[in-house]
């Protein structure tokens, strides 16, 4: 098993922490199925993202950039998204290095819903800076 630590920035090593999402495991709250959908950009995982992606939402394709490199996240506030609730929202900011600047950061709220028991992306609201 791997022992580098989780992009997400939580304490695990990814395969203990967002590595066991990203092979199949539910995430049980909708902050865990967040950061986990960012160590899936971090790990270049487009599956994932399809797969955790509302259907009503979901893009034809997402297009990672493999230039970017997802260096930090934060989050900032959860409402609801607990393993009970069928609804919550995650602020977050993503911080990145990409081909054309340094140090950028991608700053949201998140909104997330059960379908079919399990966590995924609606859709979210970017916030300045």
């Amino acid at each position: 098993m791997s022992r580098s630590p989780c992009p997400c920035g939580l304490p695990a090593p990814y395969e203990a922490c967002c590595g066991r999402f990203h092979h199949g495991d539910a995430a049980p709250t909708a902050e865990l199925l967040m950061r986990s959908r960012y160590a899936a950009f971090a790990v270049g995982d487009e599956a994932y993202l399809r797969r955790t992606w509302h259907a009503s939402t979901r893009p034809r394709r997402i297009g990672l950039d493999p230039r970017t490199r997802w260096t930090r996240l934060e989050v900032l506030a959860t409402t609801a998204g607990g393993p009970d609730d069928d609804e919550g929202t995650v602020e977050f900011r993503a911080h990145h290095d990409g081909p054309d600047q340094d140090g950028g950061v991608l700053h949201e709220n998140s909104r997330f819903e059960r379908a079919g028991g399990r966590w995924v992306y609606v859709n979210g609201d970017l916030t300045g800076g």
